[in-house]
């Protein structure tokens, strides 16, 4: 046996289905889109999600879990990252979104305690982990919650 020699399997490839070519092709006249209606028109597509009129498969599955549409989510900004501040008195949101720590002013920022900060500092946030309250006031600094 040589790789020349080799030939498909009996009945591996078949021919492709000619439809609209006349009666002797076996699919003439209506092209094997049955009579009539809307999908035996030209133009008519039915969408992939489609199945005849039945409730989809989308409607039909149950739906699980919650989404609360009150979450607060946090703007998060570690002790250690305080380092990158010039101006380290008085540390707000504002003086946070100068620096480039957080990309919003105007949403909520959470300071975690990650890191050593030894400048005497009052902090602004809106809410504060217990070990960065701790360090920051062991500096000599002080928290308010905005």
């Amino acid at each position: 046996m040589k790789l020349g020699n080799l030939k498909n399997v009996k009945g591996s490839n078949k021919n492709r289905k000619r439809i609209g070519r006349g009666q002797g092709s076996g699919q003439g006249v209506t092209a094997g889109r049955g009579d009539k209606g809307q999908h035996a028109r030209s133009g008519s597509r039915r969408r992939p999600s489609f199945e005849g009129g039945q409730m989809p498969l989308q409607r039909r599955l149950p739906k699980h879990g919650f989404v609360n549409p009150n979450k607060i989510v946090y703007q998060v900004v570690n002790l250690k990252d305080f380092a990158r501040l010039e101006k380290t008195e008085d540390i707000t949101p504002e003086v946070l979104k100068a620096a480039g720590l957080i990309k919003s002013s105007k949403k909520p920022v959470k300071l975690l305690g990650d890191g050593d900060f030894d400048k005497k500092v009052n902090v602004k946030v809106h809410s504060i982990s217990q070990s960065a309250r701790e360090k920051i006031e062991k500096s000599g600094g002080m928290v308010t919650l905005l």
